[in-house]
């Protein structure tokens, strides 16, 4: 047996770690946690300080069993789960298994799986950091307070199944809220005037900015618009101000989780769970032929964007051999020194600049490539020098008119000759375009002026990365919450994805509001936030844990209490489907499932006959105006949407419908897909929107 026991989560990382020790160490793996609270039942104490009650996690008892062997023949065991809260308590709860004392040199972390990182951690070992076991099992015992409250509760008065939490429950609200502000919504006109100008032979374009020198004038109506044409005298305008100015712009920092997830969302297409599952492989070990196993890029679940020394000058070595030492950024060309180049939490960066991503492209599939060129791209332009654009802005007078034009051309590209952050604006930024050389006093002649007539837009609805983005913003949950948050409210049937966007189903609203009603904290932005940053305070030793529990729960019992003895029963009833079943002949039936509605036979148990799901969209058929749209499948499983009432209407849209009118005609608007996102269009007319990404 070997001198060292090295326990870690993953076989993965245990068979690449091994090899870099050497022959003294064992590393084995704890497949995660081995002790947990019971599902059966609380298991948190609330007379007592809330004290936990752990147990082996069902079927752990035979590794446990493997490791408790390993340990006892061990000289030392050292103990190597991730370097986060989490992986702190996992080594708590191996400590307290395998009677290991948590205030000796046991723990060891490490941000990277490299031979260099991995002899580097084993040099530092240390005890158990308590304050951060204590800041994990403070978010275990709430969510288990509120978890195991509240989801009885729901069983017993809506339906089995059903759960709340802390995270879920506020990415739930906001998604109905949206919604609420969609359907509210009241579009506002709006005009613009584009103009095309000659100077010579060169075209350029510009937009109408202001009448009469007063700043900028919007324009509301077409009268508005007529007032700006009848104001021009000729086709002629002068030259009346140029304005040259050199603008910089910065790179993004390199990845955290977060703003990982949304970026592949934006560039590749990728659902949170997706990124992660991916990052995780690409963080434990990849098989790189004569080299072995090595770890491609460090710890994915982080929200620091630090990065340290030794990262920082291998990546100016690559930039200054490939690109040369103008690319460099200046802090690094003047070699300022960093602090916390030993933080754990580093951002999510490549363990090694000098694996390109072409140079690995071979031992990648296809999705894990294609996140590591995004991590490998990120991290190197954010050590890349600023980008340097020629801006130059042009005014042109006509009687009381002004038109502005703008022009860039990129003068340096820095960071932007690898990589350009993806933005979740809804119109696409706008190409950079030049300007032919003008000056004050010089005379252009106009071409062409085409005025535009615009209406607002609603809001958007919640992509998985804009979502993730407001949770990050307003500060609820934590970099590992944001991919199984999604997950739950979905697999509850809360929400659903239609068209890549988050939209509330009927059940989602009905827990939302019983929620709202009995428990307002739960839903309170500001209270989550809080208690996230008191669950900071516990992990930095500033308060403790029994204490913030405390806190919450005299609040909570009260409202728990009101709610057992108020909340009312709610029976979701089966809606008629306005159809017979084709086996019985009993009415069909709406019923609500997992995966939203479906229709199934009333006689049920009887008849078990269930149709695929036919989802209404809330828009009233607009040939018969009796029958609702609803969505269906041709036999291609083609989605398309027809009337409710087939076959007595036969109306039928490859496009989606949707439930406002067209602002100019009144007529049916629906969603048009592009290669690149949706636009909404009028069938009646020339109506046409915003693309959105």
């Amino acid at each position: 047996m070997a001198d060292f026991l090295v326990i870690v989560e993953s076989p993965a990382k245990a068979k690449t770690i091994e090899r870099y020790l050497g022959k003294k160490y064992k590393v084995k793996a704890s497949m995660g946690h081995v002790r947990d609270l019971p599902r059966s039942q609380m298991g948190v104490d609330v007379e007592h300080n809330f004290e936990p009650k752990y147990i082996t996690i069902r079927g752990k008892g035979p590794v446990l069993k493997e490791l408790k062997t390993a340990a006892k023949k061990a000289k030392q065991v050292y103990l190597a789960a991730d370097p986060d809260r989490e992986g702190e308590a996992i080594a708590w709860h191996l400590a307290h298994s395998l009677e290991i004392d948590i205030h000796s040199d046991c723990r060891v972390v490490f941000n990277e799986i490299t031979k260099d990182a991995i002899k580097e951690s084993f040099k530092h070992p240390r005890p158990i950091n308590m304050d951060l076991v204590d800041a994990q099992q403070a978010r275990r015992i709430l969510d288990r307070l509120v978890g195991y409250n509240i989801s009885p509760l729901l069983w017993k008065k809506v339906k089995k199944g059903l759960s709340a939490g802390r995270v879920q429950s506020v990415a739930v609200k906001l998604i109905i809220d949206r919604e609420k502000e969609i359907k509210a919504f009241i579009p506002e006109e709006y005009w613009t005037i584009e103009g095309e100008f000659l100077k010579g032979k060169d075209q350029f374009s510009a937009d109408f900015y202001t009448l009469e020198g007063k700043d900028k004038t919007e324009l509301k109506s077409e009268q508005d618009v007529n007032n700006v044409l009848q104001g021009l005298d000729g086709n002629k305008f002068t030259v009346t101000a140029v304005t040259k100015r050199e603008r910089k712009r910065n790179p993004a920092p390199p990845f955290i989780t977060s703003s990982l997830q949304q970026e592949a969302a934006r560039k590749l297409n990728f659902r949170a769970k997706k990124t992660m599952m991916l990052a995780q492989q690409l963080y434990e070990g990849i098989e790189l032929g004569k080299e072995g196993t090595v770890g491609l890029i460090t710890y994915m679940r982080t929200d620091s964007t630090r990065i340290s020394e030794i990262a920082q000058k291998e990546a100016a070595d690559y930039i200054r051999q490939e690109f040369g030492e103008n690319y460099l950024k200046e802090e690094t060309r003047k070699e300022k020194k960093q602090t916390n180049t030993q933080d754990a939490h580093e951002a999510i960066r490549p363990t090694s600049t000098f694996r390109t991503p072409e140079s690995m492209k071979e031992f990648l599939s296809r999705d894990q490539f294609r996140l590591y060129k995004l991590i490998w791209d990120r991290f190197l332009a954010s050590q890349m020098a600023q980008a340097v654009m020629d801006t130059m802005s042009v005014d042109l007078q006509n009687g009381n008119v002004l038109f502005r034009a703008t022009g860039s051309k990129i003068k340096f590209p820095g960071f932007m000759k690898i990589y350009v952050e993806g933005s979740d604006d809804q119109t696409e930024e706008k190409k950079d375009k030049l300007l032919p050389e003008l000056k004050v006093g010089d005379e252009v002649f106009k071409k062409d002026i085409e005025p535009k007539q615009h209406f607002t837009q609603p809001p958007p609805r919640y992509t998985e990365a804009r979502l993730v983005r407001t949770l990050e913003e307003l500060g609820i949950g934590r970099p590992s919450t944001y991919a199984p948050t999604l997950d739950t409210i979905q697999n509850r049937g809360y929400v659903a994805l239609d068209n890549k966007r988050f939209v509330p189903t009927e059940l989602g609203e009905i827990i939302n509001d019983l929620i709202l009603e009995f428990f307002p904290d739960i839903l309170d932005v500001e209270f989550t936030a809080k208690m996230e940053q008191d669950l900071d305070n516990i992990e930095e030793g500033k308060i403790p844990w029994v204490q913030v529990i405390d806190e919450f729960y005299k609040e909570f019992e009260t409202h728990l209490k009101k709610a057992e003895e108020e909340m009312q029963s709610i029976e979701i009833k089966d809606e008629p489907a306005g159809e017979d079943c084709d086996l019985c002949g009993s009415p069909m039936v709406f019923k609500m499932g997992r995966y939203g509605k479906f229709m199934a036979c009333s006689n049920f148990p009887d008849c078990r006959n269930t149709k695929p799901i036919v989802k209404e969209i809330g828009v009233t058929c607009p040939k018969c105006k009796e029958g609702t749209i609803v969505e269906r499948k041709s036999k291609k499983k083609r989605l398309f949407y027809g009337c409710s009432r087939f076959p007595e209407c036969d109306f039928i849209s490859w496009d989606k419908p949707l439930p406002r009118s067209c602002p100019k005609c009144e007529g049916l608007l629906v969603e048009k897909k592009l290669k690149k996102g949706v636009q909404v269009q009028c069938t009646n007319c020339d109506y046409k929107e915003e693309p959105q990404s």
